[in-house]
């Protein structure tokens, strides 16, 4: 009998490494180290990530098994994580878990899902005409799984984009990132649309060039005028 998605993700509550809370104190902790496991019916069906505050820092790849670094700066500690022999332990048990809590909830229990939220912004200042790179970011992901894909003016667009690994969150939900290199043009709509597998559902985040400021006016009138954002905790062509 398949196990309900919900409980493969709630497995990970009980493998948190630095994130399951000790004895109660007064002082909140100053730092959060977590290690997070997770098996699910769903695509990926295995996943493992370490987070330091929230950020992503390692995540685990199964098919290769490897470890694969967040950014190029964190290569250097790749090889003081979790052996693979170790992992495939741990991998053991929750495939173990997941069966038998599926059992027993099957029919007791709805399953838990979450919206994604997509939201679209610059790597960069904007500038009109200056390579960039556009971010999607996606989270409130329960379960973890999501197709990321990016549409500019209607049509797909997909030389050069990235996607991360998806990282677990403090509310119990993952996200990712998806990275789209591009030079903005007067009048573009670009479109991240994150779709749910095995449902109808998607979310569409739009990004459109607002407010660019040339370069060469950068220091000459910056500082005099007031930003027509300044107001508002967005960057310019946020959307």
């Amino acid at each position: 009998m398949e196990a309900p998605g919900c409980w493969g993700l709630l497995l990970a509550l009980g493998l948190l490494g630095g994130a399951a809370p000790t004895a109660p104190t007064d002082e909140p902790p100053a730092h959060l180290l977590s290690s997070v496991l997770f098996c699910q019916p769903e695509r990926p069906s295995m996943g493992l990530a370490l987070t330091f505050d929230g950020d992503g820092l390692f995540a685990f790849d199964f098919p290769q098994t490897r470890w694969e670094a967040r950014l190029p700066d964190f290569q250097p500690w790749l090889g003081a994580q979790e052996s693979p022999e170790l992992i495939r332990n741990d991998s053991l048990l929750c495939r173990q878990l997941q069966t038998v809590l599926g059992n027993i909830s099957h029919g007791l229990l709805p399953e838990a899902r979450g919206t994604p939220i997509a939201s679209v912004y610059t790597l960069q200042p904007l500038e009109l005409g200056e390579p960039n790179t556009l971010i999607c970011q996606v989270s409130n992901l329960f379960p973890a799984s999501v197709s990321v894909s990016w549409q500019r003016r209607g049509e797909p667009v997909s030389q050069g984009a990235n996607t991360t690994r998806l990282y677990p969150t403090e509310d119990l939900g993952f996200l990712l990132f998806s990275y789209l290199p591009f030079t903005p043009r007067e009048g573009d709509v670009y479109t991240c649309t994150a779709s749910v597998p095995g449902t109808s559902f998607s979310t569409v985040a739009y990004w459109v060039p607002q407010y660019p400021i040339p370069r060469s006016c950068w220091r000459r009138c910056c500082a005099a005028w007031p930003s027509p954002w300044a107001s508002s905790s967005s960057s310019p062509g946020w959307s």
